[in-house]
């Protein structure tokens, strides 16, 4: 066994093989895979390894579409066959909504060149003669849906590894990894250790006790899961091929052609936890005790639309373990506090994933960055505040919700709530509506009474009037917008100025209360953050950030090293912070402060510390709603006080507290782009209009990337399109087309109550401001006109009053 090697995959199922694969197919070939057991131990054998293109995240569509494409090749190229049965997946609607979910991912199939379309009952009788479509709305046919055979798929991943000269050892637990002072690790075995510069767990159901290793606890918690094949059908033994999958998920179930039978298998509400407290290590190929009545809900469900299946006898039944996430999404990256280790465990449809996100893992370990931005999978989406309880509780949730339709601004209950700052009670009895902010509680939108719950649709739904009436009332008076869920971060000591200079892309502001707004660039030159930094004192810094990316963060900003006498302090949990923004907010703040509030003296992108109600507080003129602004930030055990005379003021000049729901209503209106949203790295600056913020003339964090694609024309444009829609407006993802060729696709929607507008920010390309355009909202073409300039105060005269 070797004893260097340049990297090492912890973990023999099909997700580590398909990484030790990629990296080899990368160019690393002196990297090794350590199973503790025979490969697909654990998860991968006993997997049902059905496999679909289309998901309601666009880059999680590439990556399995990649996936699908991938197998065939694999195949040809080891001479493993990987067990590949293509004969499509029918995917039906029994609900509205189910049908706005399906035309959407139709439409985005047609965006990207993925075969996914709509088919009349006739073909669907026709492939698939055993279904009942009775009470069917609609029916998608992806023709190349279907399964694949899991140690198959596993070994062929293993041989083109070996072939580009990786190492495999099997029965090789691994017993330490240990980080070394220069950075690199030693892993550990009986076998022998090996020392190596990037560590990967990818340990399934062991995922958990391998990071406990590195000191890393990952929120994951597995689960029992069942299926079973029935006996020999006979109308399925006279066919001469082989019958579509069915997805049937307003049904609960999943159903396939398993041999001569059907396999089906279910997610079901009274769902079991299984090893709580950490795997069993000498845990395998072995299975839980049969217990179908757990799932007999979703079997009748199945018989009543596949009589055939409670016609035949049950041959076998799998109950294996899943391991989840609190999101049923990977945990994926390297973990932000450590260098060189990096996660992709809690994988739930692995064979429809493992070739995309062994690329993935694969091209952030050689190259410093993945293609595609996969934040929302990002290990760093969660932190140390998703516990034991909280990761049960959205896994219960996942788990029993599995085939639930996750809707537009969607927010679960499950494990909730986690982390409240002290005006939390204070706003629920305001009747706020509370989303979730990287644990924390933050409010959407306020409605007339305590208790009242949103529902749930594409359309528009109880908050519509609600929310219109907060962004009306800010536009028109003033708002009140808790801001406190921004990461806020100090910098002091006399090397602030250089460090900061160092990492972002902009120059720092050099008077004190002076601001600038900065990017941050990734390793491929897009980018990675949107900055506020604002300089309080000659060796002092406030930087201002994306809160549900702080952790995220951390990777760049390590990468910077801090001068000596200088000092990095996260300020997110010890200052909250508030917007009061509107045309009467310079008269609501100035009746709580003796400074002088006026625009000579309190100029756009200045700061001050004042004085609000005798409470000091940090004031930055800024304002994300594109209006006269102000955000305010105290210490946090004086937010209900300033809250409180805010909010008084506020009452008297007409306004009051507005959620985040307004906020982004709003923001869209004046074109802004946010983090995760218009900006990530996968656009470059000239494409998002941050290209004017990238100073070429001084050195900073990945300027050598930023400078070769800042050389190229932008491949897209962030555009504003005003879209006819009457009932439901665009909210992320959906595709854009103009005379009949696919443009683009939106990031953010919403509509502009201010202006009068359902409005749309998205990337285009071949397509100018004036050009129309159809924004398939509901999957279905809205007519739209993309923007010369955004609809509310163009010159941007009431931000600077």
């Amino acid at each position: 066994m070797r004893t260097h090697a340049q990297a090492v995959v912890i973990g023999g199922g099909v997700i580590g093989c398909s990484i030790l694969y990629h990296l080899a197919k990368l160019g690393w070939s002196d990297v090794v895979l350590l199973e503790r057991d025979e490969l697909t131990s654990g998860s991968t054998w006993h997997a049902a390894a059905n496999i679909h293109g289309l998901h309601d995240s666009t880059n999680i569509s590439r990556i399995q579409h990649y996936t699908m494409q991938l197998y065939k090749d694999l195949e040809a190229e080891t001479g493993q066959g990987c067990g590949v049965f293509q004969p499509g997946s029918l995917y039906l609607a029994q609900t509205e909504n189910r049908e706005h979910q399906l035309r959407l991912q139709a439409a985005k199939a047609r965006l990207y060149g993925m075969k996914f379309h709509e088919i009349g009952r006739d073909e669907a009788e026709r492939l698939h003669p055993l279904v009942d479509f009775d009470g069917i709305r609609c029916i998608m046919y992806e023709p190349d849906g279907g399964n694949v055979d899991p140690s198959g798929v596993t070994n062929a991943y293993a041989a083109g590894a070996r072939g580009r000269g990786a190492e495999i050892h099997r029965f090789t637990p691994v017993t330490a990894t240990e980080q070394q002072p220069d950075g690199s690790w030693i892993v550990r075995t009986p076998k022998g250790d090996i020392r190596t510069d990037w560590v990967v767990n990818a340990a399934g159901l062991w995922a958990r006790e391998v990071a406990a290793m590195a000191g890393v606890t990952l929120p994951l918690v597995p689960t029992e899961h069942q299926y079973f094949v029935t006996e020999t059908i006979p109308r399925i033994a006279a066919m001469d091929r082989r019958l579509p999958s069915v997805a049937d998920r307003d049904g609960e179930y999943y159903l396939r052609q398993e041999g001569k039978g059907l396999l089906v298998g279910a997610y079901e509400k009274d769902m079991r936890f299984w090893a709580e407290e950490g795997t069993p290590p000498g845990f395998g190929h072995e299975l839980f005790a049969d217990d179908l009545e757990r799932i007999e809900e979703n079997m009748l469900r199945a018989i009543a639309r596949v009589p055939a299946v409670g016609e035949a006898g049950i041959k076998r039944v799998i109950n294996g373990p899943m391991i989840w996430s609190p999101d049923s999404n990977v945990l994926f990256g390297p973990v932000p506090e450590l260098t060189g280790y990096f996660a992709c465990c809690g994988i739930i449809p692995g064979f429809s994933q493992s070739g995309g996100m062994g690329l993935s893992v694969a091209e952030w370990i050689t190259t410093g960055e993945s293609k595609f931005d996969m934040f929302a999978w990002d290990v760093a989406r969660f932190g140390a505040w998703a516990g034991k309880e909280f990761t049960k509780a959205r896994v219960q949730d996942q788990y029993s919700k599995r085939f639930s339709i996750h809707f537009p601004n969607e927010e679960r209950a499950a494990g909730r709530p986690v982390r409240t700052r002290p005006a939390y009670e204070m706003q629920k009895d305001m009747g706020a509506v509370f989303g979730l902010n990287y644990g924390w509680e933050h409010p959407l939108w306020f409605a007339d009474a305590p208790g009242v719950e949103e529902t749930l649709g594409f359309t528009r739904q109880n908050w519509w009037e609600p929310v219109g009436r907060e962004a009306r009332m800010l536009r028109e008076a003033v708002g009140v917008i808790d801001i406190s869920n921004f990461a806020k971060y100090r910098v002091k000591g006399p090397g602030a100025e250089a460090w900061l200079n160092a990492l972002f892309a902009n120059r720092m502001p050099g008077n004190v209360g002076r601001s600038c707004l900065t990017p941050l660039i990734g390793v491929r030159g897009g980018i990675a953050g949107d900055f506020t930094v604002t300089r309080l004192a000659e060796d002092e810094f406030w930087v201002i950030g994306s809160g549900m990316a702080e952790r995220y963060h951390q990777r760049y900003f390590r990468q910077v090293p801090l001068p000596g006498g200088t000092t990095f302090t996260s300020l997110t949990e010890a200052v909250c912070g508030f917007n009061v923004a509107g045309p009467k907010s310079r008269e609501v703040l100035q009746r709580l402060t003796n400074a002088s509030l006026a625009t000579g003296d309190f100029p756009f992108m200045r700061s001050q510390r004042i004085e609000l109600a005798g409470i000091g507080v940090m004031a930055l003129r800024v304002s994300f709603t594109g209006d006269l602004g102000w955000e305010v930030h105290c210490d946090t055990a004086d937010q209900v006080r300033l809250y409180q005379a805010l909010l008084a003021a506020a009452q008297e000049a007409g306004g009051g507290p507005v959620g985040s729901r307004a906020l982004m209503s709003l923001r869209v209106e004046k074109g802004y782009g946010s983090w995760s949203r218009e900006y990530s790295p996968e656009y470059w600056p000239q494409e998002v209009g941050l290209d004017r913020l990238v100073k070429l003339d001084k050195d900073f964090l990945n300027k050598a990337a930023v400078e070769q694609t800042l050389a190229n024309p932008a491949r897209e444009r962030l555009v504003l399109i005003e879209v006819e829609a009457a009932t439901a407006d665009a909210t992320g993802g959906e595709p854009i087309f103009a005379g009949g060729k696919g443009v683009g696709r939106v990031t953010s929607g919403a509509y502009g109550y201010s202006v009068g507008k359902s409005l749309a920010l998205g990337y285009v390309k071949g397509v100018e401001p004036g050009a129309e355009v159809e924004v398939m909202i509901l999957g279905l073409p809205h007519r739209g006109r993309i923007l010369h300039e955004p609809p509310f105060d163009p010159a941007g005269a009431r931000l600077r009053a």
